[in-house]
């Protein structure tokens, strides 16, 4: 871990991070928060604490305490299902898929999709990373002086890489289409509601959901269609025909069409944004701090010279996947995550009850005091030898059995795309750009990430 600076020191600049609530929001302070960013509805006793309570409807927990968060997301991950909320926001889209099933309907699908995931699938998709870290470095170079939208530029590099790992680039898969309908249906369907704050059941609709109606049509439609032709076609396997043929080892079931396209939407929505946010928050803080940014571009250069970045340099570049997991820790894509307790439970010494929502807030957790040292600073090196503090402290893959299934194929796309970029540009901030974390699904750079890139020499 970093130690605290001396009292002589002069105290470092921080990059930019929410302010938390330092009084209660009430009922109608909270919904406006939930719709415009959820990170302020956060108590700023968030990062002082290992829990925190209160009601808004319904009664809730923040937890940050890492033995609780062992109990909730581990130990007893079965009587802590996802919260209502979440489900709620999410089922229209993505259906009963891992993402939102539960228990033996879960399970199945876990095992049937996990050797998709393998280490060596994985692997095997990479040379589709560094392409489109190429064509990402092309496009880049082609803006010349002008300031670019990194944010943009990574959603596009990571869009291609899923849209052809999942559907291998095939002609009728419409990736402008798809992504529109994407982030429509998020933008206007990841707002929590009133109703949501009320802890209303799930059958009651929504108003601003109602119009997302046709973004969802048209994201499963393309989804149907390429599954239709794909059980049609010859070619090597890539994660649509993996899904096609994976068979839970168990029972023998395979996945159905709706399945198979409830979870391909899954894979290509997490797939893509989740990757983009972290490699756009980090070209962010390697702007922010331009030494260690010359840190991370010398190990890439030492590393690829004038080449682009494979899965064989991922493991000889340390320092790079630090500040991959620094910008996971600053600005985790999932800022909360929340689940709700089926059974009357104890943690940090105070009753939960049966119904209530139990918030992890990634955010919060990652700065929080008790856990971190100088926890809003920007400093790879704690990161160096793995992770400074107990797993349970860090979760930007969430964990026990429902951690991300796609994280080691995210953490090998940041690292290969992070250093092709390191290697070629040295990036510097525009004066009055500096993002805004908000987070609706996802922690997005509000206002985007405008930095200018300088080809190296």
């Amino acid at each position: 871990m970093s130690g605290q600076p001396t009292p002589d020191a002069p105290v470092s600049p921080l990059p930019v991070h929410t302010a938390l609530a330092t009084q209660p929001l009430g009922f109608f302070g909270s919904l406006r928060a939930a719709r415009t960013n959820l990170l302020e509805i956060l108590p700023e006793l968030a990062v002082k604490q290992p829990m925190v309570s209160g009601k808004t409807g319904v009664r809730w927990h923040m937890v940050m305490d890492p033995t609780a968060l062992r109990r909730i997301l581990l130990e007893k991950v079965e009587e802590y299902p996802k919260s209502v909320v979440t489900k709620n926001l999410l089922r229209p889209a993505i259906g009963e898929s891992l993402f939102v099933a539960e228990g033996a309907h879960w399970r199945w699908q876990r095992r049937a999709a996990a050797p998709a995931f393998s280490a060596r699938n994985i692997g095997a998709l990479a040379p589709v990373m560094t392409a489109a870290a190429e064509a990402s470095a092309d496009r880049i170079a082609t803006a010349g002086p002008r300031a670019v939208n990194v944010y943009d530029e990574m959603v596009r590099a990571t869009f291609e890489v899923i849209s052809d790992v999942t559907l291998s680039g095939e002609r009728h898969f419409d990736r402008a289409a798809m992504h529109r309908a994407i982030d429509n249906y998020i933008d206007v369907a990841g707002r929590v509601s009133l109703f949501d704050i009320a802890g209303m059941p799930g059958w009651v609709p929504r108003p601003g959901r109602v119009f997302s109606g046709n973004a969802l049509k048209k994201m499963k439609s393309v989804a149907d269609e390429a599954i239709g032709q794909r059980r049609q076609a010859k070619q090597p396997p890539d994660l649509l025909d993996l899904l096609i043929a994976g068979t839970d080892p168990e029972t023998q079931r395979q996945m159905r069409g709706p399945e198979i396209r409830d979870n391909l939407l899954t894979f290509i929505v997490a797939g893509h944004e989740t990757t983009a946010l972290t490699l756009s928050w980090a070209l962010y803080l390697l702007s922010f701090a331009p030494e260690q940014q010359e840190r991370a571009a010398e190990e890439a250069r030492t590393q690829l010279g004038d080449r682009a970045a494979t899965a064989d340099d991922v493991a000889s570049m340390p320092f790079i996947r630090a500040v991959v997991d620094e910008a996971l820790r600053l600005y985790p894509p999932a800022g909360i995550i929340s689940r709700t307790a089926q059974q009357a439970d104890t943690l940090c010494g105070r009753e939960v009850r049966p119904g209530d929502t139990v918030m992890v807030p990634i955010y919060a957790l990652h700065r929080n005091r008790l856990l971190w040292d100088n926890p809003d600073a920007f400093d790879p090196d704690r990161f160096i030898g793995g992770a400074p503090v107990d797993r349970y402290a860090y979760l930007p893959f969430g964990d026990g059995p429902r951690i991300c299934i796609g994280a080691g194929f995210a953490l090998q796309e940041a690292v290969i795309i992070l250093a092709t970029l390191l290697a070629r540009f040295r990036f510097e901030a525009v004066a009055g750009k500096t993002p805004k974390p908000v987070l609706i699904i996802t922690t997005r750079p509000e206002g985007g990430v405008w930095l200018r890139a300088h080809p190296r020499p």
